[in-house]
């Protein structure tokens, strides 16, 4: 009986794989080798997918950050809810934090390879912000664009940081509630019009 493949199935087996794979060693630290026995797929196929190294982690950052929006939609009426929805998908997310983080390690201040569409994709969340503002339901106080970046840094850091919230705040279940009522109460100072 012949085997059938099933390339859809194996660029999925692959593009987990280097999502774990990326998430925790980086760019510089992940291993196409690793990926491929993860994925129990031929090394030559990751290539012929997803191009090089960067490449791939390029594309498992972009659809990282596309299942987030997507999830997680910015709502100009209902922030506070939204950073609820962005802490909760952090928590049962944190690869996307961690990618994140080794790209802004790896990457610094260099432009990134999908810099033009990432900054179309936040054009569109800062527009979201800006209506809101402009609607009179959040504060024009701070520049949207601003807003938003900071509005982010509040619902991400404590995923970002879990050894400082738990050195800084502590580290049970009441702490880390507390930390989210705080945070979530800094969002509303301030976003309050």
């Amino acid at each position: 009986m012949a085997t059938t493949r099933d390339p859809e199935a194996t660029r999925a087996r692959i593009f987990d794989a280097a999502v774990t794979e990326f998430a925790r060693y980086g760019i510089a630290g992940a291993r196409i080798d690793r990926i491929a026995a993860e994925a129990k797929a031929n090394k030559q196929l990751i290539y012929a997918y997803f191009g090089n190294k960067a490449e791939l982690f390029t594309q498992v950052l972009q659809k990282t950050m596309l299942d987030l929006a997507v999830s997680v939609p910015v709502d100009a009426d209902d922030l506070e809810g939204w950073i609820d929805r962005v802490m909760d998908y952090h928590a049962a997310h944190p690869e996307v934090l961690r990618l994140l983080f080794w790209e802004g390690m790896e990457y610094g201040v260099t432009e990134l390879p999908d810099e033009a569409e990432r900054q179309a994709h936040y054009r569109e969340k800062i527009s979201v912000v800006q209506d809101g503002q402009d609607r009179g339901v959040i504060s024009d106080a701070i520049p949207a664009a601003d807003l938003l970046f900071l509005l982010i840094a509040l619902a991400n850091w404590t995923a970002v940081v879990p050894q400082m919230r738990r050195i800084v705040v502590g580290g049970e279940d009441d702490d880390r509630e507390r930390l989210r009522a705080s945070v979530k109460e800094a969002v509303r100072r301030v976003i309050r019009p």
